[in-house]
């Protein structure tokens, strides 16, 4: 449980440092960002542990990208790739866990 919490602060912390409010983000960035956050998705959906907002998140960037508001589409791909990252930690840590029936 603790390497948990320790993985979902870390990314927390490193989603607030990615968003800073003076960083103005290009086309090359957000598609940088999504396309990064496409690939941990992938790797929580091929243990089916995607988590349920993940790819909401991740077409909502999109379509910010699509409408030129990279910064916008930087920060939800920052979300959605600490979602995923984190539906990968939780896995890990339930995968030997023993059922408490």
């Amino acid at each position: 449980m603790r390497k948990l919490l320790l993985v979902i602060a870390t990314a927390a912390l490193m989603t607030a440092c990615a968003s800073t409010p003076t960083q103005t983000s290009n086309m090359a960035q957000a598609n940088a960002a999504i396309a990064a956050a496409k690939q941990a998705n992938h790797q929580a959906k091929k243990v089916n542990y995607e988590w349920r907002d993940t790819g909401k998140i991740l077409k909502k960037a999109g379509k910010a990208r699509d409408k030129g508001e990279f910064d916008v589409a930087v920060k939800l791909a920052n979300k959605a790739k600490a979602q995923a990252v984190n539906a990968y930690a939780q896995y890990e840590e339930q995968k030997n866990a023993q059922p408490r029936y």
